[in-house]
């Protein structure tokens, strides 16, 4: 007999399986688009946004993210931070929160305090080259599993999974650039554009 004195071998219960899955928690860590080079911009570091390379890694991250759940989303108060996930709000219908432990110049333990709160569960971290660059080591440090190099170009993403007290172990998915049009049209055709156009309306929306 299986544990529960269910037989060994059995399929589980829908019951089962949602326990289960409720019992890992995600979170999801996302560097910004491209946003050009520093050189290049005149104004405020904090006030350079995404080049037109970025708009399409930004409008990329929802379908890449369509098959993982989504309950808020966070990023860091540069502005090419929160238009990289501008695309990924009106799609789920959700505000963007600026944090200041996601910005460029947070201190690991700021950072770490938001991966460590368990409140964060499903929830979209939006940061910077340098946080993601101190980070990843220190969760590895701590235990996390990677089975593969660790990389985080603008624009990809580490989904953080934790069963416990830790973060137990990470999986990458790279940038995918993708056309705003071309999304239109694809999300046209699965029935989803007024949708979209509604969301679209609340786009600016922040707390």
């Amino acid at each position: 007999m299986g544990r529960g004195g269910e037989p060994a071998g059995a399929v589980p219960t829908a019951p089962a399986v949602n326990m289960l899955m409720r019992a890992v928690e995600m979170l999801i860590v996302v560097r910004h688009g491209d946003a050009g080079g520093k050189r290049g911009w005149n104004g405020p570091d904090v006030l350079r946004p995404l080049s037109p390379a970025g708009w399409c890694q930004a409008e990329g991250l929802v379908l890449r993210l369509e098959d993982y759940p989504v309950e808020r989303i966070l990023c860091s108060p540069t502005v090419r931070c929160h238009q990289t996930v501008e695309p990924l709000a009106r799609d789920r219908f959700l505000w963007i929160e600026r944090v200041a432990g996601l910005g460029a110049e947070a201190s690991t333990a700021e950072v770490l305090a938001l991966v460590q709160n368990h409140e964060l569960d499903d929830t979209v971290l939006c940061t910077h080259n340098e946080v993601i660059g101190r980070l990843l080591p220190q969760l590895v440090a701590d235990g996390l599993v990677v089975e593969e190099p660790m990389r985080w170009p603008e624009g990809s993403t580490w989904l953080l999974q934790r069963n416990g007290q830790r973060r137990t172990r990470a999986r990458y998915l790279p940038p995918l650039a993708l056309d705003r049009r071309a999304r239109t049209t694809r999300d046209n055709r699965a029935g989803a554009g007024p949708q979209l156009a509604n969301a679209s309306r609340g786009s600016d929306r922040t707390r």
